[in-house]
């Protein structure tokens, strides 16, 4: 089963509360960042991985909303709250998705699925090195490979950001990097900052339509 696992927090140092800022009304950044990905039709289950923090209620209540399950775990070790997320649901393969891109272009995330799949690859991702603007982001990885990225991380950094542990041993695991046919990765609409989500309301009010794709944007 492929799932995708949106990981989503209140705790933004820079931009406090950003998956939950209204991009339209009452359509927050979350609220995009699940719907663009319900285009996908390869993906057989989307789930929200939250922390067990009180802060995160509030996510976990809308995202049941929508219809959309949540799973809540380590608030630091992001790489356990995947790993038992993903055993809890029995995905074999796993889309990691970042809650801070609204419209990640789900055109895009079937071709990486369909790239992961015909090749037997461990792990695959569109950003190393980045050529796709900053807003397009995924990774991909077999359960196999994520659970012996859980057994044997040691450092922080291998825990907190789930598969630097995969994407730092090339020499275990099989891994692509998908580019796209130019460098345009200094455009950006991802929501960091206070300037970024004044973009994306911008961009959410051009169009009627979902999903937004790059190509949308990119126009």
């Amino acid at each position: 089963m492929i799932g995708c696992i949106i990981q989503a927090r209140m705790g933004s140092l820079r931009l406090p509360g950003k998956v939950m800022l209204e991009l339209q009304k009452t359509k927050p950044v979350l609220y995009y960042v699940i719907k663009q990905h319900e285009y996908c039709n390869l993906i057989d289950k989307i789930v929200v991985a939250t922390t067990n923090l009180e802060s995160d209620d509030i996510i976990e209540k809308y995202v049941n909303s929508l219809g959309v399950e949540c799973y809540r775990g380590n608030a630091t070790n992001v790489l356990d709250r995947y790993y038992k997320c993903a055993k809890t649901y029995s995905f074999s393969t796993i889309v990691r998705i970042t809650a801070d891109n609204p419209f990640n272009d789900p055109n895009v995330v079937e071709k990486i699925i369909e790239k992961f799949r015909s090749n037997n690859y461990d792990y695959i991702t569109n950003s190393k090195p980045r050529t796709f603007p900053q807003g397009i982001f995924l990774e991909i990885f077999s359960f196999k490979a994520l659970e012996i990225a859980w057994k044997n991380a040691k450092l922080p950094s291998e825990k907190e950001h789930v598969t630097p542990y995969i994407s730092n041993r090339p020499q275990n695991f099989k891994i692509f990097n998908f580019s796209y046919g130019k460098d345009i990765s200094h455009l950006r609409w991802t929501v960091d900052r206070e300037d970024d989500y004044r973009l994306l309301k911008e961009i959410a009010a051009s169009f009627e339509k979902l999903p937004i794709t790059m190509t949308d944007i990119l126009n």
